[in-house]
């Protein structure tokens, strides 16, 4: 098996509004609100730095759809960055993504792979002894256990289940 590297990460919720900060007298609620891009962009800065091979994105890109279609385009932004620098994206859809009017209207980049929601699926790296399994979230409630259906592994492959999930329900988050 050759050797390669990733990053992980999931629920980057890029430009979540954060309704409930401004509750609290003092919060840095502007700071805070332009958090999750400048963690977006860490995460793309390092990636490039560290020459990994790909990048894997369990859920959750966004919070839900925005008015602004800004959000969508600094992803994709960040995307074209990771392209740039020969790096793959594979990604499955949370519940706060699923259906997502932004994720549906980007422009498609060869790089990045958006795992069905209709089926687990199993996305082989190139040129990497390394498979991605995974299904996104078709709904915002899904409740079936998407993973008792995951393809088995790949002999002779290091094997990656990729799934936005929680280990039990925390009201009012879905399951």
């Amino acid at each position: 098996m050759s050797a390669f590297r990733f990053i992980h990460c999931a629920d980057i919720h890029l430009d979540s509004p954060l309704r409930g900060l401004s509750a609290y007298a003092g919060a840095p609620v502007e700071e805070m609100r332009s958090a999750t891009r400048r963690a977006l962009g860490n995460l793309t800065r390092l990636a490039v730095e560290e020459q990994v091979d790909f990048v894997v994105i369990a859920g959750d890109l966004y919070d839900g759809d925005w008015p602004d279609f800004q959000t969508g385009l600094y992803f994709t932004s960040q995307m074209a960055r990771l392209g740039r620098a020969g790096i793959r994206i594979y990604i499955v859809r949370g519940n706060h993504d699923a259906g997502s009017v932004i994720t549906r209207s980007l422009p498609p980049q060869d790089h990045v792979r958006f795992l069905s929601s209709r089926r687990p699926e199993s996305l082989a790296v190139d040129g990497l002894d390394a498979v991605v399994h995974g299904q996104s979230f078709a709904t915002k409630a899904v409740t079936d256990d998407l993973a008792a259906h995951y393809p088995v592994p790949t002999p002779g492959s290091f094997n990656i289940g990729l799934l936005h999930t929680a280990l039990t329900g925390r009201p009012p988050h879905g399951n």
